[in-house]
């Protein structure tokens, strides 16, 4: 796979809402399916379907522990790229409030 199409592939990951929200969660450490689950409105099914799309992207690794599911961020580069978006997010907010 070319590298161009895997770099479009994790932004793709990243650019959806519920995604970006798994992600963030998991800013803090590993959790569970059913913990992830418990922290929104989205059934598990969604969930699945999401984290499948991470997974693909290896923006997202995961381990079995008897029946459950483990997720975590599989590279430090992922935290960094949420990290960098949300302060751009926020300098461009204090820009507006300031003007």
């Amino acid at each position: 796979m070319k590298i161009d199409i895997m770099e479009v592939n994790v932004l793709k990951a990243l650019a959806h809402p519920i995604r970006l929200d798994i992600v963030k969660q998991l800013l803090q450490g590993e959790l569970c399916v059913c913990e992830l689950c418990n922290d929104n409105e989205y059934s598990q099914a969604n969930m699945s379907q999401h984290l499948k799309i991470l997974r693909d992207s290896d923006v997202l690794s995961y381990r079995k522990d008897g029946n459950k599911v483990i997720y975590a961020i599989k590279h430090n580069e992922v935290k960094d790229i949420v990290m960098s978006v949300n302060n751009l997010v926020r300098t461009e907010i204090d820009i507006l409030i300031n003007r």
